[in-house]
């Protein structure tokens, strides 16, 4: 998971799988999964039968170091949880000596030990995000845990992550329902929820930014017709709040007012988490990569993948894009320029799953998979993108591979177990 304030498509088989019960885990109806199935349809799957095993698992270093390159580490501790997940980034989040997983209870781990801090019943609707701010904005230096009411009752709550206490509570009126925050910055949480009309039903949405210090509407704009509350992916990069949707939409508004700055169609829906970085908004659409200016939408930079090869979700860590393709090919770009800064094999050569999900810690890249068959966590080098080692705990779980960092640990979700890794 990444915070609210930081940016961030798929395959087939059990990939297409994880996005329908993402989009069944958030109400949608089966109209729109059918819909869902057929954006994966042009996607590729790679890996399979025949590919060569990840190198085997040794006991980790007296020091808890990982061990050398081509040996994967054991866990330093592994833990079943409660974990609900339907395969997105933001569902797996470690802050303030914790790490959490989207579930019911919400349970917090001490990430040093694995034993629980702090459990919250009906803490997370399934399919909703966890969303972090770093706490400036309250002047605190502590971040906040923000979430959807687990009871349905239109609330909006913040959390002290490292204690699990209550430390914010909006409501955005009763005339909404199933209100969702879908991004936030130091000053406020920006939600979605539908607009009831008199019979019960709900035909719009409204996107909404509430204050985190008061929990005070700011403002609040009613998206088009058509648009739906769900499958919002969403981030802040300064004055500018972006957003894509599953209707081809890439969208930006001013955070101060909710005016919406530009709009335009992508080529390609856009499952998964995009990128932002300074001034541009950085989007996968099938065999592309484009940049864009947040000021206008204008294109400032794009980068094509090979031939019947799809972009997987990018992410931007210590100024540099990293991004792999369908076709297992991994690139490390600038995201200012899209110029490569390194092309790397590694992934094909092992015959490896391809990683959506990205963190860092020194010099090594850790990336999560969809599929589980030669997947799991790859660890690599951060300057080349040679694969060191790959863990997987032989479970065989249908569940995508998630990660999150602490900078002192990898945390890798697998299904319902979590697993500390060293670093």
């Amino acid at each position: 998971m990444s915070k609210g304030f930081t940016g961030y498509g798929t395959t087939a088989g059990r990939s297409s799988r994880r996005r329908i019960l993402r989009l069944a885990g958030a109400g949608l109806t089966m109209a729109a999964i059918g819909a869902g199935l057929t954006g994966c349809e042009d996607e590729l799957a790679t890996g399979g039968a025949g590919s060569t095993p990840p190198p085997r698992t040794t006991s980790p270093e007296p020091n808890g170091k990982a061990p050398e390159d081509g040996q994967t580490p054991a866990p330093l501790w592994t833990k079943s949880t409660s974990a609900a997940t339907y395969g997105d980034n933001d569902e797996l989040v470690a802050v303030g000596g914790v790490v959490i997983a989207s579930g019911d209870p919400l349970a917090a781990l001490d990430g040093a030990t694995g034993a629980e801090r702090w459990s919250l019943p009906g803490g997370a609707i399934p399919g909703a995000p966890l969303l972090l701010d770093d706490g400036n904005g309250s002047g605190s230096g502590d971040s906040t845990l923000y979430l959807a009411s687990g009871k349905y009752d239109g609330s909006v709550i913040g959390y002290n992550p490292a204690s699990g206490k209550e430390t914010w509570r909006s409501h955005l009126g009763k005339e909404y329902r199933q209100p969702r925050p879908v991004a936030v910055d130091g000053t406020q949480v920006y939600v979605i929820a539908e607009i009831l009309e008199a019979d019960g039903s709900s035909r719009t949405n409204v996107i909404a930014a509430l204050n985190s210090g008061t929990g005070k509407l700011v403002w609040k704009e009613q998206r088009d017709l058509g648009t739906q509350q769900n499958g919002v992916h969403a981030a802040v990069q300064g004055r500018y709040l972006v957003y894509t949707d599953f209707k081809k939409n890439l969208t930006v508004r001013d955070t101060a007012t909710g005016r919406q700055v530009w709009t335009l169609k992508t080529t390609k829906t856009s499952y998964g988490p995009f990128a932002v970085h300074q001034d541009l908004v950085i989007v996968p659409q099938g065999q592309k990569l484009q940049a864009f200016a947040l000021s206008d939408g204008s294109e400032k930079w794009s980068v094509e993948a090979e031939q019947f090869t799809t972009f997987r979700e990018p992410a931007v860590l210590d100024d540099v894009l990293y991004i792999a393709d369908s076709g297992r090919t991994l690139r490390a770009l600038d995201p200012r320029t899209g110029r490569k800064v390194w092309q790397s094999t590694s992934l094909k050569d092992a015959g490896a799953q391809v990683p959506r999900q990205f963190v860092r810690v020194g010099s090594t890249l850790y990336g999560a998979t969809d599929l589980d068959e030669q997947g799991g966590i790859h660890a690599l080098d951060a300057k080349t993108g040679a694969l060191r080692w790959t863990f997987n705990d032989r479970s065989g779980d249908y569940h995508a591979w998630l990660v999150a960092t602490d900078g002192k640990h990898v945390f890798a979700l697998h299904g319902k177990k979590l697993h500390a890794l060293p670093v």
